[in-house]
């Protein structure tokens, strides 16, 4: 890429561009990068597309995260196919910063790459820019051989609370070989707001993964579905802490006293994570029953235990 510099500086780091030294052309794209011309943007994509070394590459492909330029964004996908992993993976964080909508168009392509990294980075990048024309691709990709492509396909859907896709969703958050797919689809089918999923997401409290099982406590939570007592109740049983505290939060939420003798029980439990999560899901359920409990917990050894007592305590009063 050819250019007429201008500016005195630029062409001054443009010279130690082609120094032997990699370190010293690393120290001059930084350099560069630091002057926030548009006149360095050739220069650092230059770098990115020829430079021999890898550290320098790589450097480039960080530096570009800043730009919010067509130019940049094609060079970036191209530079998901480096031969080194390092460059790989630095392009796909700075696509995955890009804030622009109107730059999803350049990468949409990118999604029907026959590199399964390649496709993956695309739907990630899509994800954070919510272009409504990106539905349609990710919904495809929910079929892809490669479960990063399924896993990234779904988070795309997720944030654009693509109501079409809940079906897929749902059959992914239970039946998909990956556990990592599985939970992302159980935290999609937040976007259904209907009892429609309640099923699938009990059904995802007993999934042989702990991850699976806390997201499926942590997105009945946000449904605040009523008919999710029981099996929530169930799940305060989990061999897994962090399934048990999501358990209790998304039993605030439902503000059913039915769970009160439950919560009660956890406010002496070993994990305090688990007492602070009980104190304010008994504040939120407002149950008159569980004050004399908190007021016994009030002097717990872990201060924000005991901060979350006296929030739930004022809640009651």
């Amino acid at each position: 890429m050819t250019t007429a510099l201008q500016n005195p500086d630029i062409l001054a780091l443009r010279t130690r561009l082609f120094d032997k030294d990699a370190s010293t052309r690393r120290i001059a794209l930084i350099e560069l990068a630091d002057l926030q011309e548009a006149e360095s943007l050739p220069l650092l994509i230059d770098a990115l597309r020829d430079d021999p070394d890898i550290t320098v590459r790589r450097e480039a492909a960080r530096l570009l995260e800043d730009w919010q330029e067509p130019s940049v964004v094609h060079a970036l996908c191209v530079a998901l196919s480096d031969i080194d992993v390092a460059v790989r993976d630095a392009a796909a964080q700075s696509l995955s910063n890009l804030k622009n909508p109107e730059l999803g168009f350049i990468i949409l392509p990118w999604v029907n790459d026959e590199s399964a990294f390649v496709r993956a980075s695309a739907l990630r990048a899509l994800r954070e820019l919510r272009l409504t024309e990106s539905a349609e691709s990710a919904l495809i990709a929910l079929d892809d051989a490669h479960p990063d492509v399924r896993r990234e396909a779904v988070t795309v859907l997720g944030w654009l609370k693509y109501q079409a896709a809940l079906p897929k969703l749902t059959t992914l958050a239970i039946t998909d070989t990956n556990s990592d797919v599985r939970r992302v689809a159980i935290g999609a089918l937040a976007l259904a707001n209907n009892e429609s999923v309640l099923l699938t997401l009990g059904s995802a409290l007993i999934d042989q993964h702990w991850q699976v099982r806390e997201e499926a406590a942590a997105t009945l939570g946000k449904l605040r579905l009523t008919n999710a007592l029981p099996v929530l109740l169930k799940a305060l049983t989990d061999d897994y802490w962090q399934v048990r505290m999501q358990a209790a939060r998304a039993l605030g939420r439902l503000k059913q006293s039915a769970a009160t003798p439950a919560l009660i029980e956890l406010l002496t439990h070993s994990i305090s994570n688990l007492r602070k999560e009980a104190a304010l899901a008994l504040g939120e359920i407002r149950d008159a029953s569980s004050l004399p409990a908190l007021q016994l917990a009030s002097d717990d050894a872990d201060p924000e235990v005991r901060k979350a007592v006296r929030i739930a305590i004022a809640q009651l009063k």
